[in-house]
């Protein structure tokens, strides 16, 4: 333990514990996954399966599957139009706050990165909403630093009540909450929760978290279990590719979502992808051997393994690589983004979280959804 820092494995105070064994369960399977061991049999026999066994996952992982992304592929390709059509979901994140409590090694918002901070009010917020409502977009995902001192479960709350009135979709991301208070930010209009547990193996976590509420690896662990508890509709899952070994990293988000469904049959289950991106006064910061082929492999994997789930690709990916990927495993693309405070209908009131790779607008993010033979949705739930 890192002295002065606190236990990385403990609780702080105000954060909710619950009784559900499930990180235990995780681990010890992370822990003896060796994906080094398989072979072309192995993933010739997995690709063979109609449903694949958690070991047929961990395989389809395996550097000995980097042979076999084009059968993996086409049989994802067509898991994927079997369970979602050829429908694209499309979104656009807004950060309405960067302020934020936690030392993170590898973040643009980390509290010592000195950056220009700032947050929304209300007027700005509705302000920011009706534009990107204009562009037809009717689902939209809120973003804030975490600091629970600037961005209180309150002001989110606000948020989320003026998002509703423009969306018919609203999703966070958040600093992690108890289920009480995600039960409050239901009630406001929220519908799922992205909480991305950056990696899994609890001594790279240490550290990378040196200060903050977020050096608490059991409380961002349980968040979406909590959201879910919460009345949440759907959670996101994710790992920061590149962070540590990737191979186990998407493995463990597997595992967590994989259990968490069967515990939660009702939940609406998703996948993010996100890779290491470079920030304002850390350019160099690069997912270590996580390139576009290994990407492809993560989410050709994710797709096999739970075919149901959804699978997002964000704008942290060059256009090329998104337009590819959208109906082979991904079902949902970002549009129109802008990863500063605000920044849709005058100049950003925050600095950026880390630099994005493609800055095309919905209008044209929608023409490349159709001129690959797949449409793009804009409404898929309706509120009553």
């Amino acid at each position: 333990m890192m002295a002065g820092y606190g236990n990385h494995m403990e609780y702080m105070a105000g954060m909710e514990v619950i009784d559900s064994g499930l990180m235990e369960k995780v681990m010890s399977l992370v822990e003896k996954y060796e994906y080094r061991q398989y072979t072309g049999n192995d993933v010739e026999r997995a690709l063979r399966q109609e449903r694949l066994s958690l070991e047929d996952y961990g395989v389809l992982l395996s550097p000995a599957a980097a042979a076999y992304l084009e059968a993996m592929a086409v049989k994802a390709k067509a898991e994927t139009r079997r369970h979602f059509g050829n429908s694209i979901q499309m979104f656009t994140p807004l950060y309405i706050a960067n302020y934020c409590e936690n030392h993170c090694t590898y973040c643009g918002f980390n509290c010592r990165n000195r950056i220009k901070r700032g947050k929304l009010n209300l007027e700005e917020m509705e302000a920011e909403l009706s534009a990107i409502a204009a562009t037809g977009l009717k689902e939209i995902l809120l973003l804030t630093g975490e600091s629970r001192h600037w961005s209180g479960v309150e002001y989110i709350g606000e948020a989320v009540t003026l998002a509703a009135r423009y969306f018919s979709t609203v999703g966070i991301e958040i600093y992690p909450l108890n289920t009480d208070e995600y039960a409050y930010l239901h009630a406001c209009g929220t519908d799922f929760v992205c909480v991305y547990q950056e990696t899994y193996n609890p001594g790279k976590y240490e550290q990378v978290h040196l200060r903050g509420p977020k050096r608490s690896y059991p409380y961002r662990f349980y968040a979406q279990e909590r959201a879910l508890r919460g009345g949440m509709r759907g959670v996101a899952f994710g790992a920061l590719l590149g962070l540590d070994d990737f191979r186990k990293d998407a493995f463990a988000v597997g595992l967590h979502a994989y259990y968490l469904q069967q515990k939660y049959p009702q939940a609406e289950i998703s996948f993010s992808l996100p890779r290491l991106r470079p920030y304002i006064n850390n350019a160099e910061n690069h997912a270590n051997d996580v390139h576009e082929r290994q990407l492809l492999q993560v989410m050709l994997a994710y797709r096999l393994f739970m075919p149901f789930a959804g699978i997002t690709i964000s704008t942290r990916e060059r256009a090329w690589f998104r337009d590819h990927v959208i109906g082979m495993a991904a079902t949902k693309i970002s549009a129109g983004v802008s990863v500063g405070v605000g920044g849709h209908t005058a100049e950003e009131k925050g600095d950026e979280q880390f630099e994005i790779a493609d800055p095309r607008s919905v209008q044209q993010v929608h023409q490349m959804i159709l001129g690959r033979g797949l449409q793009p949705v804009y409404t898929d739930y309706v509120r009553v």
